[in-house]
């Protein structure tokens, strides 16, 4: 996915990511060897390995644990009545081997997968109201992004603290980020994994800086009162200009200093409001109202126009790099395109749960050739009551792989454990709670955040009551 902007508000945001049946188990040689037969007679080898290995990687997934955000003391003294209040799950992010769980109240929770325990609360003042998490993979730290009722929950401040400190219940052992800048609204913080940097926008002052990922040191800034917009893409930021009549001004700067790579106007319809304008590498997307999409290739002026009656506008895009293809959510649905305007992918069965296409409710995994989503169940069993399912399809073929619904099987009311061989022929016991509130059913009802974590094979989501649960083999 492309980076992701968390703008100042004075409330806590709002949010932003198997089988019906088991089949029966198979000989596993003659299994492997049907796998390899398909690998081999495939004209597209590897993609159908892929399939067929992520059809077996989420065959038996199922319930296995539920943390529960929701502290009625409070994580400390003194704390804001409202972050003593049970709230749905906004985000979840998982590194190494914690889960951490945003609720919409503020309150973030870090919890063990080895342990099953909740390890802290992130929060470390009473009035802390922690906006979005960040997991900067550079430097092996959690990024909190917060507002605080000292100063009326008006600026935002970002803090970052190394897992292993988390991991040791020391969550005050970070420091802060970005304490020169003024973020109060309309200012934003931006972090842009694909390039390791970090924009900022302090709207005092109308300045936009770029730090490091790695060290937050701050390469360069740019301040132009005209700017209306950047957008970041691999290598590259667009500069959005405020349009001029029948015209709107763009520059293109790279990302690693700053420097002016192209300067152009880009001809508008003088009367059409402009819907969207969005950059890929070389490619430039931009719609207005009731009109064709163009894409544009800088380079050369080329431009392609996709009829208005195909290409309707989205309320979210997500840019696919590794696959030179972009998603786009409408209405319930996703679909894929590529840079010549043509659909590549339309889901089946993948109706979204959320008619607003919050993307916490979606995740794409590193090699870009899965979707997982919480989506509509589409299905008249009884079992399914009011839940969703959470299905696991690919992306360059639409196919739905995999499902998680309410009638797979139940957790166990005894408590289990597992065991696993460590380094050095060490067995690791990892014990699995009994006490699981919620049915499967109930904890694919009302599902307000997901994400994958793909070292582990595990997909964490939280609901309306600030409960998580982990979906394993």
């Amino acid at each position: 996915m492309d980076g992701r902007r968390i703008s100042v508000s004075p409330r806590p945001c709002s949010g932003r990511r198997i089988l019906a049946r088991k089949r029966p188990r198979v000989d596993g040689f003659v299994n492997s060897v049907k796998k390899l037969q398909r690998r081999e007679i495939c004209s597209k080898r590897d993609r159908a390995f892929s399939m067929s290995n992520a059809q077996e990687r989420f065959r038996n997934i199922g319930l296995q644990e539920e943390y529960d955000t929701h502290d009625p003391k409070g994580h400390c003294p003194m704390v804001l009545p409202f972050l003593k209040k049970r709230s749905k799950i906004i985000e979840i992010v998982a590194a190494r081997d914690i889960v951490f769980a945003l609720a919409q109240s503020g309150v973030c929770a870090a919890f063990s997968r080895e342990t099953n325990q909740r390890i802290c609360f992130l929060n470390v003042s009473p009035d802390e109201v922690i906006r979005s998490l960040f997991y900067n993979k550079n430097n092996d730290s959690l990024i909190t992004v917060s507002v605080y009722a000292s100063d009326n929950f008006s600026s935002l401040k970002c803090r970052t603290t190394r897992i292993e400190y988390i991991r040791r219940g020391k969550p005050d052992a970070g420091f802060a980020l970005f304490e020169s800048e003024s973020l109060k609204w309309p200012g934003f913080v931006e972090f842009d994994d694909v390039n390791g940097k970090v924009l900022t926008y302090s709207a005092q002052d109308s300045i936009y800086k770029v730090f490091d990922l790695k060290n937050y040191t701050m390469l360069y800034s740019i301040s132009d009162k005209h700017v209306q917009e950047i957008k970041i893409s691999p290598g590259i930021m667009l500069l959005i200009f405020t349009r001029a009549g029948s015209h709107v001004p763009l520059k293109i700067l790279s990302i690693e200093d700053g420097t002016v790579l192209k300067a152009f106007n880009h001809l508008l319809h003088r009367n059409k409001k402009v819907d969207f304008i969005e950059q890929f590498n070389e490619k430039l997307l931009v719609k207005q109202e009731d009109e064709n999409l163009q894409i544009l290739d800088v380079r050369n002026a080329e431009l392609t126009e996709v009829s208005r009656m195909e290409f309707m506008t989205p309320s979210a895009f997500i840019f696919l790099y590794e696959n030179q293809l972009f998603l786009t959510f409408r209405n319930r649905t996703v679909a894929v395109w590529n840079f010549r305007g043509e659909l590549v992918t339309s889901f089946e069965d993948h109706l979204l749960w959320h008619p607003d296409c919050n993307t916490n409710n979606i995740y794409i995994t590193s090699d870009q050739d899965l979707i997982i989503s919480y989506c509509k169940a589409d299905s008249d069993d009884p079992l399914e009551g009011s839940a969703g399912s959470i299905n696991i399809s690919n992306i360059l073929t639409g196919k739905c792989l995999a499902k998680i619904r309410a009638n797979n099987d139940n957790p166990k009311d005894e408590s289990s454990s597992s065991s696993s061989v460590g380094p050095g022929g060490r067995v690791k016991k990892r014990s699995y709670s009994a006490r699981i509130r919620n049915t499967v059913a109930e904890a694919l009802e009302d599902i307000t955040a997901l994400f994958y974590d793909e070292e582990r094979n595990e997909i964490y989501t939280g609901n309306r009551q600030g409960l998580v649960h982990v979906w394993s083999n």
